[in-house]
């Protein structure tokens, strides 16, 4: 059974047609949308701050979500996949982004829709990451438009997800 908990009367809450992991951890002020999947061993912890997670987004294994202590909350938009072990904390991730594996998110990051953070890069603290672009490196840098390729990679990929998500239902 995955680990829900409240903390200070915030009790998680998820929409339709959700697929949480057996060893995943949801504790605090968490809202996800429908059809969301939370992957085996992620966190997301929402006991210092709010945590939103629109519609059809993943959450991959091993993926951190957190934010800060009265400073900021963490929001992800609809159709967002975080890939694993990646960390996203406190900042805001439009719709329509791919957060690569290992990829880290800091404090009062916007990352505007259709927008790849490279596996491994690190979105320092009040970046704004531009729609379109791809975002490489540490600290994570434009390095280019995003490929009509790509683009299409960040539609389909969250239907994936979904697909995966009922294998295990």
């Amino acid at each position: 059974m995955p680990v829900i908990l409240p903390v200070k009367d915030k009790t998680p809450q998820w929409g339709d047609d959700c697929f949480i992991a057996p060893n995943a951890t949801i504790v605090g002020d968490v809202t996800l949308g429908n059809n969301c999947s939370v992957w085996f061993n992620a966190v997301i912890r929402g006991d210092v701050n709010t945590i939103t997670i629109g519609n059809d987004s993943n959450i991959q294994d091993g993926a951190v979500i957190h934010a800060t202590y009265q400073k900021a909350a963490t929001y992800i938009g609809n159709r967002v996949s975080v890939g694993h072990n990646a960390i996203v904390h406190g900042c805001t991730i439009k719709d329509r982004n791919l957060v690569g594996m290992g990829a880290i998110v800091m404090d009062h990051a916007v990352v505007e829709e259709y927008c790849i953070i490279a596996a491994g890069s690190v979105v320092l603290e009040n970046t704004i990451c531009e729609s379109g672009f791809l975002y490489a490196g540490t600290p994570a840098k434009k390095i280019k438009p995003i490929t009509d390729q790509q683009r299409a990679l960040l539609n389909q990929l969250p239907d994936n997800y979904i697909m995966y998500a009922d294998w295990f239902r």
